[in-house]
């Protein structure tokens, strides 16, 4: 498939996966598509972040559509130096390019998904304008989209572990040669025969004798080998451990800039004062509505 550009880069990453994969892999032009990747995710997060601060004005809008990609890049910063070095530690042979790749093809997907969203959060901000419904419905979407972002990350990342590079490189190992052992010949015996002379078949023993099965079957009690499933290599399983980081960063991140939205009932400001939590401040929306 032809290489798309710009914006169109997510054309490619969902039709053409595989080719994104194989190019990661590869360590191929990772710093043009890298920046492709980072041009449409900033512009899409800007025009999702507008949507989200319309809610209360056209400067909030124009504050959000700058901090919610700010948000993903921050938090990008903050945590990519950690998925870099779990995979040092644990052998995996990934440069910094190819682990910033994979992260971005993630925070693409997710920005796209979530400005794929926008006229739907549009259509409730007109028709039910409700402020602790019109945040929940965006926290909703933004968790939805970083949850398939983050599927094609892991996705990813087990395409790079089916081509051994989360795996630590293995030493060529040399078999040990054994001495050669010298023949034994005892002295006045008799050559060994060049044609020794046919035996015929056992005597077997009278009776009924078992119906021997078709070539090609087995028998049905007969226990077939099972093939050993290959273990998921370390850097997988801290793959996981990094998505969780990744997400408690971010959920922080994102209580410390706001407001994104802007309570109706309060002035226009850039910052609020840091208290409480984002799980916190959820909860208590949810409960506010029943």
């Amino acid at each position: 498939m032809a290489k798309a550009s710009g914006l169109l880069v997510i054309e490619r990453i969902l039709r053409d996966r595989q080719g994104i994969w194989q190019q990661v892999v590869e360590d191929r032009d990772l710093t043009k598509l890298t920046g492709q990747m980072l041009v449409s995710s900033v512009i899409a997060l800007a025009a999702y972040g507008a949507v989200l601060g319309s809610f209360h004005s056209v400067l909030m809008a124009l504050t959000s559509a700058v901090k919610l990609p700010l948000l993903f890049l921050v938090t990008l910063a903050i945590c990519l130096p950690t998925l870099y070095l779990f995979n040092l530690v644990f052998g995996a042979r990934l440069s910094v390019r190819q682990s910033l790749s994979l992260v971005m093809v993630a925070m693409t997907v997710t920005a796209m998904l979530a400005v794929a969203f926008a006229p739907i959060s549009l259509f409730f901000l007109i028709t039910a304008p409700d402020y602790g419904f019109f945040k929940l419905l965006n926290v909703a979407i933004l968790a939805l989209s970083a949850l398939v972002g983050l599927r094609f990350l892991t996705g990813g990342m087990r395409v790079l572990n089916e081509h051994g590079l989360l795996q630590p490189e293995k030493k060529a190992e040399v078999a040990p040669v054994s001495p050669a052992v010298p023949a034994l010949v005892t002295a006045g015996a008799p050559a060994a025969q060049e044609n020794p002379p046919v035996q015929g078949p056992p005597a077997q023993a009278p009776g009924p004798q078992p119906r021997p099965f078709p070539p090609g079957t087995h028998h049905p009690y007969a226990r077939q080998p099972m093939a050993p499933k290959p273990a998921a290599p370390p850097s997988m399983t801290l793959l996981y451990v990094w998505i969780l980081l990744f997400g408690f960063v971010g959920t922080q991140l994102a209580w410390t800039l706001r407001p994104f939205f802007g309570s109706p009932d309060k002035p226009f400001s850039l910052y609020r004062e840091i208290d409480g939590n984002f799980y916190a401040e959820i909860l208590r929306t949810i409960a506010n509505l029943f």
